[in-house]
């Protein structure tokens, strides 16, 4: 599209063509005239006489033919190693025999010069999925921290003031080492898939009692923002596998489901929440206590749900997708 300065718009080509071929204004006054050099003008004339008014808009710079592009059963031999072997442009280059940048600019405009569009485990295209409506389907999991000792923990302080701050923690057991244990936070979290609107509880263990606790109070969290649990999916962990757990699900009217053994990647929504969860708030500042961590997640909670832009749902915040809310007419 032509600039705002432009000697001429589409509108001024417009005008210059019907001089010529309906005025009668030989091609050289005509550029004289609207100060542009004869080849333009002659451009535009030509276009007018076939194509009319529609011929004056910008047309593609693409060339018609490139006889010298990268042919096609070459493209699908370098997809086809960027796809199976995972393999990078200066490797698959050697392999074919040719440039590594030929081979970066096929990759380039198939998009696969990154490899977050594969799988790296089995090289096939990423699949993903997205419930079409909140409650459709819940995921649930654990994620483990070690507590953090008093005086604040190793990330922070270093090895060995970590050490001391461990070994000063009044109130802990100790192992046959005498050194204390301080246990592991078990943080509960269950993540809506269309709306990646999380809820999130600590506790000292990953039970069957306690797991169904934690579905039951966030159904009812759920529930209290016009959002009805349908489906709740699973790792193969033993709380989740449990009669306990099937029979909660039963009484809550949720199909449970679990994900393949050994394949994470079908819980992925949760498995990056949880990385979200470290990055903001597990290690995001040094606490001087695992109280005061413990303290601190339900702002993060807050924080995320309802201000921090999602970019896997357009940049804006998981709690916009939600309906039915206080103050939101959607």
């Amino acid at each position: 599209m032509a600039h705002a300065n432009a000697a001429l718009t589409p509108r001024q080509r417009l005008r210059l063509a019907r001089a010529v071929v309906e005025d009668d204004w030989t091609v050289s006054y005509a550029a004289a005239v609207f100060q542009v050099a004869y080849p333009t003008a002659k451009r535009w004339v030509e276009r007018y006489r076939q194509a009319g008014p529609a011929g004056m808009a910008d047309r593609s710079s693409r060339p018609h033919r490139s006889p010298r592009r990268t042919p096609r059963p070459l493209v699908r031999r370098i997809v086809h190693l960027r796809w199976r072997h995972r393999l990078g442009p200066v490797e698959i280059g050697a392999r074919l025999r040719v440039p590594a940048s030929t081979v970066y600019a096929v990759l380039r405009r198939c998009r696969l010069n990154r490899l977050s569009h594969i799988d790296r485990r089995t090289g096939e295209r990423v699949r993903r999925y997205e419930h079409e409506r909140p409650g459709s389907l819940l995921h649930v999991d654990v994620k483990k921290l070690g507590n953090i000792p008093d005086g604040g923990g190793w990330r922070y302080v270093g090895r060995a003031q970590g050490g001391k701050n461990r070994a000063a923690t009044p109130g802990k057991p100790r192992s046959k080492r005498r050194e204390p244990l301080l246990g592991t936070a078990f943080v509960h979290t269950v993540l809506d898939d269309h709306s990646r609107v999380a809820y999130a509880e600590i506790h000292d263990d990953e039970t069957a009692a306690t797991a169904i606790g934690v579905l039951r109070r966030a159904v009812a969290w759920f529930a209290a923002r016009a959002v009805t649990a349908e489906r709740v999916l699973s790792d193969n962990g033993s709380a989740y596998r449990s009669h306990a757990w099937r029979d909660a699900c039963l009484e809550l009217g949720i199909t449970p489901k679990r994900t393949r053994p050994y394949r994470p990647q079908t819980n992925g929504k949760i498995e990056r929440f949880h990385r979200t969860m470290a990055d903001g708030w597990a290690f995001r500042r040094m606490f001087l206590s695992e109280l005061a961590r413990r303290q601190a997640l339900p702002g993060w909670l807050h924080e995320y749900n309802h201000h921090r832009p999602h970019t896997a749902i357009g940049r804006r915040p998981p709690i916009t997708r939600l309906t039915n809310l206080s103050g939101q007419y959607t």
